[in-house]
């Protein structure tokens, strides 16, 4: 079994946003040196109207 300290998720719906979030991922790490990550997963989902993506980041510290 895998075990993590903590997990930190990052979604987005808007277009724009989506396009922003891997530099939102690389600030916050950058901002939080004493992260190790362990697995990150990427998730999709969406309706008529809507795509969210999301990144999941599991970490230590």
């Amino acid at each position: 079994m895998v075990e993590y300290q903590a997990v930190k998720v990052f979604s987005a719906t808007k277009a724009k946003e989506r396009e922003e979030l891997g530099e939102h991922i690389t600030h916050w790490l950058k901002n939080n040196p004493n992260v190790k990550v362990k697995n990150t997963e990427v998730r999709q989902s969406s309706d008529n109207e809507f795509h969210c993506l999301s990144i999941l980041v599991f970490y230590d510290f």
